[in-house]
């Protein structure tokens, strides 16, 4: 399992590339500190963002329990265990958490840089001027 990336993935890149085109800027990327190492925080509006891989995660279209042996299913049962745990940390130390699936990232980065941006507003962060406005709007925001 060395073989695959856990930093710098290409969904990971397609966010970080969709939010500096929207003029979102100001995280930090793989935090140690926090629980769950989140793929990017905005440390000073307290919202972080993981990006999981369909497989690793869970996601039910791509793993289903029972079909890879128990070696798989505990070892996706305890990435997921690990996943609520930290989202729970960092939502009781009071941070906005949003986990997005990398398939979705890489199908819209601009989708998942809006989803980001709503994040930011809601956290207090003021909306931003520019591009990133404009992809906040047309996502459905209101700000």
């Amino acid at each position: 399992m060395a073989r695959f990336r856990s930093t710098n993935t290409r969904s990971e890149v397609a966010l970080r590339k969709a939010l500096g085109a929207a003029g979102i800027a100001g995280y930090r990327v793989n935090v140690r500190s926090l629980p769950g190492r989140p793929d990017l925080a905005f440390t000073r509006w307290k919202v972080a963002v993981f990006v999981d891989g369909e497989f690793w995660h869970g996601h039910p279209s791509v793993f289903r329990f029972g079909t890879k042996g128990p070696y798989w299913d505990g070892k996706i049962a305890r990435n997921q265990a690990r996943d609520t745990a930290s989202s729970r940390a960092l939502t009781d130390a009071g941070w906005f958490v949003i986990r997005l699936w990398s398939r979705d990232v890489e199908r819209d980065p601009n989708a998942a840089a809006a989803a980001v941006n709503r994040a930011l507003v809601t956290a207090g962060r003021p909306p931003h001027e520019g591009v990133g406005q404009d992809i906040f709007l047309l996502m459905g925001g209101d700000g």
